[in-house]
């Protein structure tokens, strides 16, 4: 029997403080060895001038316990208002999140009665690091973060996820016949770590994200741990969500190394707060996600068992009430208080759950650094004269070769267009020039670089951004051109 443990808890917004409230008299009621400290989060705290929605007082309280039960919040449109999940997340380094999806026919709407999946997201990178620039006038861009330690991290979580909970598939999904590196990054850890000894017996399989969303909406049914990331992620999650019609009964968890954010799916739905008709049932199944975590297994089966009976008992809030299938429509209240009733009692039309002291804690291996070197720079240049002729702009550059570079091609939206690029291709005025080095070496200097930079301006070009390319023990570190 493990120690109690203090969470900080949080009732949010909306029907925040009412599933809030069910969730906790349901974990009392089950014996949950938990102590609370609560905090106030979301809409009030953001008018208040908190940025982040969350004062510092009580993100000290958040920093100390390190496990949260949150309910939903509202967040004001406008204003430049960030997101309090995004800060939790990458503050606390939540790099998993975890959403289960199982369908809950009949009594819940779904064209695929055996689904049970769960989406394993990448929480931090991704294009969700938010770093966007406007560079021509017709040309934005966003940069797509992915970081070995962050392809491990989830990879392993989600491998580690499988054999805590006996399950068979783990397939991963990414676009890595297109982004290479980032994408490419991601399916090689994921198929390294999945020939490591000790997972043997999961099978494990990779799908381009396309067919892998198609496949999730079309045949979830043959799909058993999904892990990919940040983007893909979010996007099907919530097809999955669909598809099982269970949006409104899912938790979710947002796991680290050493700290855990839980969470009702859901929003806050400020149109029908306080008015005891919201479902609890999202912020219950992240409370037993919660309880797992903390190695209270026991306290987790028994809720989880009292939840799918009263699902299974017809007791039903407005939500899913179905006059064909439903025995009794209750509100919020009413419905914890069923669960409460039901704790001891097993489901007898679902499988009954059952939950081990399964909290998944991961380390990541050392890797010894690779030799870098430094070939050459992409100069980014915002060009919108002589109709955008390549070969103008092409013959112009060439003429700043020298010190150890010269201009290799240029690419318009990654197609090259100088020398000899194919011909009526379209062009905006964002024109990437590739300069390479010309010492037998193959590499070339910083100052170098910097002198080409002085060249490349006074020879009158607005240069926006320079990317430089690497190798790593040798081996190429970017991306060909479409036509190199």
């Amino acid at each position: 029997m493990s120690d109690t443990t203090s969470i900080t808890i949080a009732r949010g917004d909306g029907i925040g403080p009412e599933i809030m409230d069910a969730t906790l008299r349901v974990l009392k009621a089950a014996g949950a060895r938990l102590e609370y400290e609560e905090i106030e989060i979301g809409e009030k705290q953001y008018l208040a001038g908190q940025s982040s929605g969350i004062s510092p007082e009580d993100w000290k309280t958040l920093l100390k316990n390190r496990i949260f039960l949150k309910a939903p919040i509202t967040t004001p449109l406008g204003g430049g208002y960030k997101s309090l999940n995004v800060t939790v997340r990458k503050s606390l380094r939540l790099f998993s999140n975890v959403r289960p999806c199982r369908a809950y026919a009949p009594y819940v709407n779904t064209n695929f009665p055996n689904i049970d999946m769960v989406i394993i997201r990448e929480n931090e990178e991704d294009l969700y690091a938010g770093i966007e620039h406007q560079q021509t006038d017709k040309v934005v861009q966003s940069l797509k973060l992915v970081s070995r330690p962050g392809c491990e991290a989830i990879c392993r979580y989600a491998m580690e996820y499988a054999r805590a909970y006996g399950r068979k598939k783990v397939t991963c999904l990414t676009k890595s016949n297109i982004m290479k590196h980032t994408d490419g990054l991601f399916q090689r850890v994921f198929e390294q770590i999945s020939q490591e000894p000790q997972y043997a017996d999961i099978h494990t399989e990779h799908r381009i994200i396309d067919i892998g969303a198609a496949l999730v909406a079309a045949h979830p049914e043959d799909l058993d741990v999904i892990v990919t990331l940040n983007l893909y992620g979010d996007i099907v999650s919530d097809i999955a969500a669909l598809v099982a019609g269970s949006v409104g009964l899912a938790g979710s968890a947002n796991i680290g190394f050493d700290a855990a954010m839980f969470e009702a799916v859901h929003g806050s739905a400020p149109d029908i707060a306080g008015q005891d008709i919201a479902n609890p049932s999202g912020l219950i199944n992240a409370a037993t996600m919660m309880l797992v975590h903390l190695d209270q297994g026991d306290i987790a089966t028994k809720i989880g068992n009292a939840w799918l009976k009263t699902l299974e008992d017809g007791i039903h809030t407005g939500d899913i009430y179905k006059e064909s299938i439903s025995k009794q429509k209750v509100g919020t209240k009413g419905f914890a208080d069923a669960v409460i009733e039901r704790l001891g009692q097993v489901p007898s039309s679902f499988p009954p759950a059952s939950f081990k002291n399964q909290g998944i804690h991961i380390t990541l291996p050392e890797h010894p650094p690779r030799t870098k070197k430094l070939v050459g720079v992409d100069v980014f240049i915002d060009w919108d004269e002589n109709d955008r002729d390549p070969d103008v702009i092409g013959d112009r550059l060439a003429k700043v070769d020298g010190d150890g570079l010269r201009l290799k091609l240029i690419t318009n939206r990654g197609v090259k267009v100088y020398p000899e690029g194919l011909a009526d291709i379209f062009c905006t005025d964002h024109w990437r020039c590739r300069f390479v080095a010309t010492a037998e070496s193959g590499v070339c200097t910083h100052s170098q670089i910097s002198s080409l930079m002085l060249r490349v301006a006074n020879a009158g070009f607005d240069f926006i951004k320079t990317e430089h390319l690497y190798t790593f023990d040798d081996e190429r570190a970017y991306s060909l051109a479409q036509g190199e």
